[in-house]
């Protein structure tokens, strides 16, 4: 089992607990923008950690096993209803209603086909009966545009901010292999940057250790 860690900005927390999602948290998401970072190195079998930072220091979300791992556009229609701005893979288009203008249909890298009969034949299409808004929780919802990738499994632990110990947190190493391994970047007064969280990062052995014990009792 990997170890990884996703980024969540603290405006993505409070957006999460104002809407009163305490989890079980269902899915971790990437874009390929650095707000949202990809998760194309996470796969079936590994563990996700989404942290945030609460005054600099280093607090962990939640802990999700990842049971499966599809494009991102497909969890949000089957899961949300809705596309909320998730990349259309190749090979896929996209049933949207341009109101006075009819009926169009997205596909992959943005291209745009004003008749059902133009898109290329073997396309998967999704169409507009498939796109009906579904029950959700808040952190299901993509918080930036153009994600990639879900990464989603059904033993999600509850979603509320647990400290790292600050004294365990400058033995915290992230990187492989062993030789490429990093501390967080932390300023003068051991508060940590953001800069160093803004990448899904893989745990050593050990960091992933001091993660899981946060849980164990839960």
């Amino acid at each position: 089992m990997i170890g990884y860690i996703v980024y969540w900005p603290q405006d993505r927390v409070k957006e999460i607990q104002k809407a009163g999602d305490a989890g079980p948290v269902k899915v971790v998401l990437g874009s390929i923008h650095s707000r949202m970072p990809s998760i194309a190195s996470v796969k079936e079998g590994d563990v996700v950690f989404p942290v945030t930072l609460i005054k600099k220091q280093l607090f962990v979300m939640a802990r999700l096993p990842v049971e499966h791992r599809e494009p991102a556009l497909d969890y949000c229609i089957r899961e949300l209803g809705a596309e909320y701005g998730a990349l259309i893979p190749e090979g896929v288009a996209l049933e949207w209603d341009g109101g006075a203008k009819g009926h169009h249909y997205w596909g992959y890298r943005g291209k745009n086909y004003d008749r059902q009969e133009d898109i290329p034949e073997g396309t998967r299409i999704i169409p507009l009966s498939e796109q009906v808004p579904k029950p959700h929780l808040k952190h299901q919802e993509p918080f930036n545009c153009c994600s990639q990738w879900a990464a989603w499994g059904e033993h999600g632990s509850t979603i509320r901010p647990r400290p790292v110990p600050p004294e365990l947190v400058p033995g915290l190493r992230f990187g492989h292999p062993k030789s490429k391994e990093k501390a967080l970047l932390m300023d003068k007064n051991g508060g940590i940057l953001a800069m160093s969280l803004q990448s899904t990062r893989r745990m050593n052995p050990e960091t992933l250790e001091v993660f899981e014990a946060l849980f164990r009792d839960e």
